[in-house]
């Protein structure tokens, strides 16, 4: 049953979730000055609870304005943080995954160009700074499955999904030893930075800020928690795909692995999911 991912919708996602025993709910990218993440977050929660779902999995990431008093603006982080705060209230098993900054991000939003044949990479993080990424197309499935399977293991639990943790230097680098291509790195890390790259950004201010918000939470307060596990995910499914590995990938195969997370659990029980993965 395909239901809009949109407020109002309710009563159509019970419909979808019923006789689903676990749920994977994900919100999807929703730009500033929009608002409404966090609400339609709930509302998808609300309707695998009225739908008898007995373990809803959340793909959540850290209150970024909790953990920089403010000094941070990454809505499309907090809200999540806040969705997730709002699941542990309902009366339903619930569990959590925090997927690292998307590999696709360098190759779907924060394009590349051509510069005398060698591939600019403008990349949102400072040169040497290392940080979590992650295919989230092949890596998402398996981290679900694994909750799903073990759920009295994980009920109350929030999980890190990495593939790889990188610089961006690295990323380049690695990049063109895979591929053969000449590559560079060119800092969208800075406002002028990001500008220069992508002018149209200006017309949105709340963009460039939430953008510049997020990069300069990661690099000075750490995308994840010191108490996150990083080893997690990379444990329970060791064919995590590296960065190294994500470059590899043949020509027009497109990317390896299960797309979504998969209909049933280990112990046959079926599962529900919405929405497919975000950028971040």
């Amino acid at each position: 049953m395909s239901v809009p991912l949109e407020l109002g919708q309710k009563q159509m996602m019970v419909r979808a979730f019923a006789g689903s025993h676990g749920a994977f709910l994900m919100t999807p990218p929703i730009a500033p000055p929009d608002t409404h993440e966090a609400a339609l977050g709930k509302e998808l929660a609300d309707a695998a609870v009225e739908a008898g779902v007995q373990h809803v999995v959340f793909s959540s990431l850290e209150n970024v304005d909790q953990i920089t008093q403010g000094q941070k603006f990454a809505p499309h982080f907090t809200d999540k943080a806040n969705i997730e705060d709002y699941i542990r209230t309902l009366p339903v098993q619930s569990s959590f995954i925090l997927l690292a900054f998307f590999y696709t991000n360098l190759l779907e939003y924060y394009t590349p160009r051509s510069d005398g044949g060698t591939l600019v990479f403008p990349i949102y993080l400072p040169e040497d700074f290392r940080a979590p990424f992650v295919d989230p197309v092949s890596a998402t499935g398996p981290a679900v499955l694994e909750i799903f399977s073990h759920p009295e293991k994980y009920a109350g639990k929030s999980m890190p999904v990495i593939g790889d943790i990188l610089s961006p230097w690295e990323m380049v680098a690695t990049f063109t030893r895979v591929t053969g291509r000449k590559a560079a790195y060119s800092s969208a890390y800075t406002r002028e930075g990001l500008l220069r790259h992508f002018p149209d950004f200006a017309a949105n201010e709340l963009l460039v800020r939430e953008l510049l918000g997020m990069a300069e939470y990661a690099t000075e307060y750490g995308y994840y928690r010191q108490d996150r596990d990083l080893m997690w995910s990379r444990d329970i499914n060791p064919n995590s795909l590296t960065w190294e590995r994500f470059c590899d990938r043949p020509a027009g195969k497109g990317r390896p692995g299960p797309s979504a997370p998969d209909l049933r659990d280990r112990e046959g029980r079926k599962l529900s999911g919405s929405c497919r993965p975000r950028k971040r």
